[in-house]
């Protein structure tokens, strides 16, 4: 879908353009979404105890958390091209907080394990987060953009496994017992949902130029039947299939992470649930930071190199990803695995920027369809890393051992990623542009 008025710089600390207003509104959102998500993750050990779950029950409430976002990830990215980011978002997040409060009324395996199935259909957010900023950044800056919004996003995911413990530590002060606590605990990341999906309408547009109903109605953009047939391009084309399985190996493995690392620290290192959700949150809060340098190597190898320079960036970090995974699953001593997970997260972070860099160039006309199918690549890898972590016949170190020699096997599948010499030049002159309106704005500042 081709949209005008793009912004060709991210003014970071500005409200004052809708899309700035869609950059901020994106990133929280998101950020609110993983804080649902995976704000259970840190209590498991205390839910593990009062529901009396096996290893294998665990592994399946996992698999079962990123299992439903491949689907709705798959079928948001249309919706978006159908109905626009601002709906979609809303009623996602309305919908979404719902099984988050309602996660405490499980009292047996089954059904906190539907519980978790349900809110795992919050995580199609990241979908719509790059698809609105995909659509309100110019080629120059849209890398950057779109690490920036998921990445501050993802940082939900470290930030719950440091605040649930201390929500829980506070739930506990009035007096309730630690099975009641964790159910209590939950209901404030749904609250936070509920009011952010209604802030969302009123504080965003679908494009720059306005929402996509209003847009239609004047012909400024391509009528919304269109949008199955650009579904159908996207499902055609190996190089969106090369991306779902690279993102499986980054956003997958960070999925992974964000569920068992508290575990993981707390039943390897014998830490406590507190101090184990803490360590387990320097995972997450990598993102800060660590997307964004992924995006924006990502937007300076195209200034250098063209499309092939962001897919040859993406092999780098992505094979970094691997080396340093195997590394971490062979710490035993806590400094050196803390360590070590550290840089491990700075590279699947990098990964997941530099393979969004490269997603809205794959086919403009199809870039919900796209950016939706990739992104159900994620959580497609974290469903299949699941089934290591639920064996009962391997440790946890022995999965991420397995697991880190799969993500170097994956950054094989960059080969697939190609661009015609026609889409290279076009992408360039594009970028170009942008870069010149960019330069001729700050002239008019100056």
């Amino acid at each position: 879908m081709e949209v005008n008025n793009k912004a060709t710089q991210i003014n970071l600390f500005s409200l004052k353009t809708v899309q700035m207003r869609a950059f901020h509104a994106t990133w929280f959102a998101f950020f609110l979404a993983f804080f649902g998500w995976f704000g259970i993750a840190p209590l498991m050990a205390i839910v593990r105890e009062d529901l009396v779950l096996t290893k294998a029950q665990i592994g399946n409430t996992i698999i079962a958390s990123v299992a439903i976002t491949v689907l709705v990830r798959i079928l948001i990215g249309p919706l978006c091209d159908k109905i626009g980011s601002r709906k979609a978002y809303t009623w996602l997040l309305i919908l979404g907080s719902i099984p988050v409060m309602g996660i405490g009324f499980a009292r047996s395996y089954e059904t906190f394990l539907l519980f978790r199935l349900a809110i795992g259909a919050i995580g199609a957010s990241f979908v719509i987060t790059q698809y609105h900023t995909s659509v309100m950044f110019a080629p120059n800056c849209v890398g950057t953009a779109n690490a920036t919004t998921a990445g501050w996003g993802n940082l939900g995911g470290g930030v719950t496994q440091m605040v649930m413990p201390l929500i829980f530590t506070a739930v506990l002060s009035f007096g309730v017992d630690k099975f009641l606590g964790w159910r209590l605990a939950m209901v404030i990341p749904g609250v936070a949902l509920f009011i952010m999906g209604i802030v969302y309408y009123f504080f965003t547009q679908d494009a720059p130029d306005g929402n996509y109903e209003e847009l239609r109605e004047k012909g400024a953009i391509a009528d919304e039947s269109r949008s199955i047939a650009s579904f159908l391009l996207a499902i055609k084309d190996y190089r969106v299939w090369a991306l779902f399985v690279i993102y499986a190996a980054c956003f997958g493995v960070e999925l992974t992470i964000n569920n068992i690392a508290a575990l993981y620290y707390h039943d390897k290192f014998h830490l406590d649930v507190k101090t184990a959700g803490l360590i387990a949150g320097l995972f997450g809060v990598m993102n800060i930071f660590a997307r964004t340098t992924g995006g924006f190597f990502s937007d300076f190898f195209a200034k250098k190199m063209g499309l092939r320079g962001r897919v040859m960036f993406l092999f780098v970090v992505l094979l970094g990803e691997g080396i340093m995974l195997v590394l971490f699953s062979q710490m035993g001593v806590l400094v050196l695995a803390v360590g070590t997970m550290i840089v491990f997260s700075l590279f699947v972070q990098m990964s997941e920027g530099a393979t969004y860099g490269i997603v809205p160039f794959i086919n403009r006309k199809a870039l919900g369809a796209v950016a939706g199918i990739v992104g159900a690549g994620g959580n497609a890898g974290a469903v299949a890393a699941g089934f290591l972590f639920r064996a009962e016949g391997i440790t946890m170190q022995q999965g991420l051992l397995y697991l880190g020699a799969m993500v170097a096997v994956a950054s094989i599948g960059t080969v697939f990623v190609r661009f015609s010499p026609a889409v290279q030049a076009a992408e360039k002159k594009a970028f170009d542009a942008a870069l010149a309106e960019r330069q001729r704005l700050k002239a008019e500042v100056a």
